[in-house]
């Protein structure tokens, strides 16, 4: 039995039938949950919750969308403006998540989630449409192979699943270590692509503290019970960062393991990233200080923030830092009077004169505290 394979037969049965071994506990906004069938609730497998992560006009896209509860949840969270899109390959899934769209959207009071399926280490790939060719162009010959591969190529060209800079968030909830080691990669990259620029991930998994032997690796048993295709826990943010992704960070990490086979500890944990602007690096003023409590970071960039320092920074980092990705670690100055741009090297290790930034309006101080003065 190959992995997909497995994972298909072991989750048509749990489409079918609740699987408790499938999921953790996981402690779900319970507001949220008063929306949702119970149906989709009992029959939902995950280790976390990545709608934690949605913002109001948000456009989602889970990832493994199984019963559809992550998107339904996300639909609520995103508004009248924005757009929860669930990819799944398993046509028993996407069936149960689809009986429940009129009445949730009913619910919501617009059709605000989209339900498709495709592979999420080829997101480009509509498997829908794949099915439609199938069934009127047969692959009996090699010669017929060769032309499937040429519709393939042009449907992910013309016709992409998911669009290239399209996807605010990009969240999933224990699927990405179903997928096959070899289209791991791959898989990453395809996130990388429809992310906007800007745009953020939300991936809550199993990771092991060890490398999975290949004895594991080869019980298909374990496999689809999101055991033995686990990524080891610096392995899992590597691959982001080789992908391009900055400021990937551990967000939530479980103390207690989830599972431990033959040694080996697998626990649930969530992570978090962000697809890098892609814009220039123009000066304008802008400055921040790093709160501490370390004497000096390093970013994704190569950047050097010196604790306390007024550390001169290009607009598209100053916003970067600023914005919630980075929590309160950094206070934003921005210039007083909107400043002539020109090219800059954040990473040049420079300072902000008080002089220069003196007047300039501050970001970031959340302190609640009353005025002393």
């Amino acid at each position: 039995m190959t992995v997909e394979t497995g994972v298909l037969k072991r989750y048509s049965e749990g489409a079918d039938s609740v699987q408790p071994d499938l999921c953790c506990p996981v402690d779900y906004d319970r507001e949220l949950l008063k929306l949702l069938p119970s149906e989709i609730i009992e029959k939902d497998y995950g280790c976390g919750d990545p709608s934690r992560y949605v913002k109001t006009g948000d456009v989602v896209l889970d990832l493994g969308s199984g019963s559809g509860k992550i998107c339904y949840m996300a639909a609520q969270l995103v508004g009248d403006h924005g757009k929860v899109i669930g990819v799944d390959m398993n046509d028993d899934m996407l069936g149960l998540a689809r009986k429940y769209q009129t009445e949730m959207s009913a619910k919501l009071g617009s059709d605000r989630v989209e339900f498709v399926k495709g592979q999420i280490q080829d997101l480009a790939m509509d498997l829908s449409a794949t099915n439609d060719y199938l069934l009127n162009n047969p692959v009996n010959t090699t010669e017929d192979m060769i032309v499937f591969r040429g519709w393939q190529d042009k449907q992910r060209t013309e016709s992409p699943l998911i669009k290239n800079d399209s996807i605010d968030l990009v969240v999933s909830n224990c699927v990405l270590n179903l997928v096959r080691d070899s289209d791991k990669e791959q898989m990453i990259a395809e996130i990388f692509r429809v992310s906007k620029p800007g745009g953020r991930v939300a991936i809550s998994d199993i990771i092991s503290d060890e490398f999975v032997p290949q004895q594991l690796k080869q019980d298909p048993h374990l496999w689809s019970g999101c055991i033995s295709g686990a990524l080891q826990e610096h392995e899992f943010l590597q691959t982001f960062i080789d992908a391009g992704f900055i400021a990937v960070t551990y967000d939530k990490w479980e103390s207690e393991p989830w599972q431990v086979v033959e040694n080996i500890v697998f626990r649930s944990v969530t992570i978090t990233a962000v697809k890098p602007m892609g814009t220039d690096c123009i000066d304008k003023g802008h400055a921040v200080i790093y709160r501490g409590p370390y004497s000096e970071i390093y970013d994704d960039d190569g950047h050097v923030y010196y604790r306390g320092q007024r550390m001169a920074v290009c607009e598209r980092t100053y916003a970067l830092l600023t914005n919630d990705t980075y929590g309160t670690d950094f206070i934003g100055i921005a210039p007083a009077e909107q400043q002539q741009g020109k090219p800059w090297r954040c990473d040049s290790g420079a300072i902000r004169s008080i002089e220069a930034t003196k007047s300039g309006t501050h970001k970031g101080n959340t302190d609640s505290g009353s005025a002393c003065c």
